[in-house]
């Protein structure tokens, strides 16, 4: 009996033996795969607008395990101080490379220069930054948003005519927000128009419709020609109010200028409440992939790469177009 119960437990000895032997290769094989993967840190703004959140799925899609990476994404909510912790997280996880995109162009001087300290290479995505040194980031992948700017200007110099503009900015100090305001305000100076009030809807439909109902709210009528919105979500804002308070959007109305060609953007577009949408191209995860690979190569990337945009009339539309968007 006692050499029963000796061999039982000598067998079962042996069986978790080999269980850990087992279970210890699967963990170092586990690790040695990890490493494999480039590591990649990306600090999100948030998802304030429709723009935003199909700009985190087209990264989400891009930086997989089955594509050859390990994603570490954080969502700030708009909120700086969130995103240079963030960074300063993925400098202690010691990542591959970092991917911000910055809420506004001030205040990254110090966490980049850590992060260059690291040998962690920055790529700005969408915004840019403002900083002394400027090899504290490796490249830029997004749109140039002056440009933006103008080709909304130039439709409006079309009408040929003196305008009376309302403008609602999107955050304070972003690029998209200085260029497309930029862009909006030398034209205002050349051609003598009104630029009645600049409002700030911070790229949201709520505060958009909040602000542009107080100021249509005042005792007189405003006479409005233009409401240039610096994007989709701040237009469906803006027509939600202006429809509220008796006014038509489009022809024969107020023209409603917009930035970033969403589906929901475009079809207001095709009804014609939207007069104008310059597009904004969110999907940059194959963009930022191919920075990556070249410096996985040893390249030197180009300092911007800007993605190709459209701009869109109501004219210059179909369902077909609006069918095959992707965000």
């Amino acid at each position: 009996m006692k050499q029963k119960i000796f061999l039982f437990l000598a067998l079962a000895l042996l069986l978790f033996i080999a269980g850990c032997t087992q279970q210890n290769l699967s963990v170092e094989d586990s690790i040695s795969a990890d490493e494999n993967l480039i590591k990649i840190g990306v600090s999100q703004i948030g998802a304030e607008s429709d723009w935003r959140v199909a700009n985190s799925e087209s990264i989400k899609t891009v930086f997989t395990e089955a594509r050859g990476y390990h994603l570490l994404f954080d969502d700030a909510r708009q909120k700086q101080e969130n995103q240079i912790t963030a960074i300063r997280k993925f400098i202690q996880q010691q990542v591959d490379y970092i991917v911000l995109m910055p809420i506004q162009e001030t205040g990254w001087d110090s966490v980049l220069l850590e992060a260059k300290q690291a040998h962690i290479p920055v790529i700005l995505v969408d915004r840019m930054i403002a900083v002394e040194d400027e090899s504290l980031y490796a490249s830029h992948v997004g749109s140039d948003f002056l440009w933006e700017g103008e080709q909304a200007v130039e439709w409006m110099r079309l009408k040929e005519k003196e305008l009376n503009i309302v403008q609602i900015q999107g955050t304070q100090d972003s690029t998209a927000q200085l260029g497309r305001t930029q862009a909006l305000e030398k034209a205002v100076e050349e051609e003598n128009w009104n630029l009645l009030v600049q409002l700030d809807g911070d790229f949201t439909q709520a505060k958009t419709y909040e602000v542009m109902g107080d100021y249509l709210s005042q005792a007189e009528r405003p006479e409005i020609d233009i409401v240039y919105c610096e994007n989709d979500n701040e237009a469906f804002g803006a027509i939600q109010a202006l429809e509220e308070y008796g006014y038509t959007c489009g022809k024969d109305g107020v023209d409603v200028i917009s930035f970033d060609a969403t589906r929901q953007g475009l079809k207001l577009c095709l009804e014609g409440k939207i007069s104008l949408i310059v597009e904004c191209q969110p999907l940059l995860g194959p963009l930022v992939e191919e920075v990556i690979q070249c410096l996985e190569a040893g390249c030197v990337p180009e300092r911007h790469y800007y993605a190709d945009e459209e701009v869109f009339m109501p004219n210059r539309l179909t369902r077909g177009i609006i069918s095959r968007r992707e965000y």
